[in-house]
């Protein structure tokens, strides 16, 4: 097996257990293929582990193992068993979850998220991508799915040199998959974002609907509705349920034909930030904000600083006393910190007092390694307006 030897340095990230070995830390990769798997030294010649190596990616090894052992089938599927015992653990009751997050689970680039009987596969870097057939096979023998389905359609696989795929691998299914989660019925949509539904707000979506009770709902990039329909069955009078997307909306109202809610329900598609700046409804009185990664690039973060702070204000200056405020950001590159800071900002621009209520983050088929920062990304706040 080829080695890769690491420049002579300090490095307490590596040391530590974060599994990213970046191209300017490496003093020797000689004659080593795209996707092949390395065994990885110091400067003194001691073994650091195992993982693979893609010299067009910045983060030139990404780390599988500490430990001297073969990578090879076996090797996935006691890496994926572990993940998904680990979820059983403490998911109970719930057909549906995020199996396997990426370096979370020892497995950098792999995302594997359930849905009922189905499971929905990215393999968002050129190593992993190689081993697509140990993974699936594993998966075969762990879940015997009625499915699984390939949703790799991030824009970072070109950094990685990969193409795009999206199909059935194993079986075929719905183009609409039905699950449960909490109580609520919903669909995975295998032509939407990601992996076609955001199980990561589900703790969040829970914990505000027990504040739901009479409530009407502005759900601001709502998607296919995950916070509308948690509040309707919390009570809440009524939801609008806004988003630019016409295919997310359509399948919103499948899902809500599903559930048989008695609150009133309203679709509409625009654009957030006009629609936020040219509606007032008096009979608002929670609004939750939840949008997309607003940059990737540290080179926009500015740009996503004033957008937030723009979302908030605006939400904010159409909410009364005893309103509910909830807003959230998935921006890694956005931390808690000043994500904190943007919200009391905008409270203060907005002439507005709120006591916090929720403080939320990722759920526990989301979880956060203390070695590796980057895999906290999801932040999520509640205030009562004061």
């Amino acid at each position: 097996m080829k080695r890769i030897i690491l420049k002579k340095m300090n490095k307490r990230r590596i040391k530590g257990g974060h599994p990213w070995i970046y191209k300017n830390e490496i003093s020797n990769a000689e004659n080593v293929d795209p996707g092949e798997i390395v065994q990885v030294f110091n400067s003194s010649n001691q073994y650091i582990g195992k993982g693979y190596y893609n010299p067009y990616s910045l983060i030139s090894v990404r780390l599988l193992t500490r430990s001297n052992v073969e990578i090879n089938e076996s090797f996935f599927h006691n890496k994926i068993q572990k993940a998904y015992d680990f979820r059983k653990r403490f998911l109970k009751d719930s057909n549906s979850m995020r199996v396997v997050f990426g370096e979370s689970d020892g497995l950098p680039g792999l995302v594997i998220d359930k849905f009922n009987n189905y499971l929905v596969v990215q393999f968002n870097t050129l190593g992993i991508n190689c081993f697509k057939r140990e993974v699936i096979s594993s998966l075969i023998k762990i879940f015997s799915p009625d499915g699984i389905y390939e949703k790799s359609d991030s824009e970072t696989l070109k950094k990685e040199h990969l193409e795009k795929k999206i199909e059935w691998l194993y079986k075929n299914g719905p183009e609409l998959i039905k699950f449960n989660m909490n109580g609520i019925n919903f669909l995975a949509d295998t032509k939407g974002q990601k992996t076609g539904f955001f199980l990561d707000q589900r703790d969040n979506a829970l914990n505000l609907s027990k504040y739901a009770k009479g409530k009407n709902l502005f759900d601001i990039f709502s998607y296919t509705g995950n916070f509308s329909f948690h509040m309707l069955k919390g009570g809440a009078k009524g939801c609008v349920l806004v988003d630019s997307s016409t295919r997310a909306l359509e399948v919103a109202r499948e899902i809500y034909s599903l559930n048989h809610f008695s609150g009133k329900i309203e679709f509409v598609q625009d654009n957030a930030f006009n629609f936020l700046r040219n509606n007032s409804d008096e009979e608002i009185d929670c609004i939750v904000i939840d949008p997309p990664a607003m940059t990737k690039s540290s080179y926009s973060r500015g740009k996503a600083i004033k957008g937030y702070k723009d979302l908030y204000i605006s939400a904010l200056k159409l909410l009364k006393k005893d309103s509910l405020f909830a807003a959230s950001s998935c921006t890694q590159l956005i931390k808690e910190e000043l994500w904190k800071e943007l919200i009391h900002e905008a409270f203060y621009d907005a002439k507005k007092e709120g006591k916090e209520i929720i403080n939320g983050g990722q759920p526990v088929d989301h979880p956060i390694l203390s070695s590796v920062y980057e895999t906290h990304y999801l932040k999520f706040k509640a205030f009562n307006i004061d």
